[in-house]
């Protein structure tokens, strides 16, 4: 039987109860199926990983990006007004130290999360508004060549050829 790539999966994506609110947002059924047919699912949960607990208060980034969070140019902040920068990043850095052991191109991430959004995130400013941008882990796993796609995407990750 020929070993399956590894796919790295926002937790909350397979179930599991690990959102800021205390829930998963699991896809449905046939496509984690599909899914794990094709690939080696690797379930991972940045914001638990840094250290917040579930639930938690829910957070945006303030200031820009994920990207601008890694640079120290914005914060991650809750609605009660706590930075939580510092548990993003190294959920991030964990996550992304999970890809490269596991040897990851690709992973599998909740979209809009101030994580692992990766093509829209909320505008810091708890008005439910989106604009363009990644959240943490999204931007450090792009930054080192990882493609990220979010639910709202699988077709074109299913489209893709898994990456050994």
């Amino acid at each position: 039987m020929m070993n399956k790539p590894p796919l790295l999966v926002s937790a909350c994506l397979l179930g599991q109860p690990v959102r800021y609110d205390g829930h998963g947002k699991a896809m449905p059924s046939p496509l984690l199926f599909e899914l794990a047919r094709r690939y080696q699912l690797l379930s991972i949960c940045p914001e638990c990983q840094g250290g917040l607990p579930t639930p938690r208060p829910a957070a945006e980034i303030s200031g820009g990006d994920g990207g601008d969070v890694l640079d120290g140019r914005a914060r991650v902040i809750t609605q009660t007004g706590q930075d939580v920068s510092r548990a993003f990043i190294d959920g991030a850095r964990q996550a992304l130290d999970s890809a490269i052991r596991h040897g990851c191109r690709q992973a599998l991430l909740k979209a809009n999360s101030p994580s692992c959004g990766n093509r829209q995130i909320h505008s810091g400013r708890f008005d439910q508004q989106l604009q363009p941008g990644s959240g943490v882990t999204a931007a450090l796993l792009q930054g080192h060549g990882i493609s990220v796609f979010n639910e709202n995407e699988m077709d074109r990750l299913l489209l893709t050829k898994p990456q050994p």
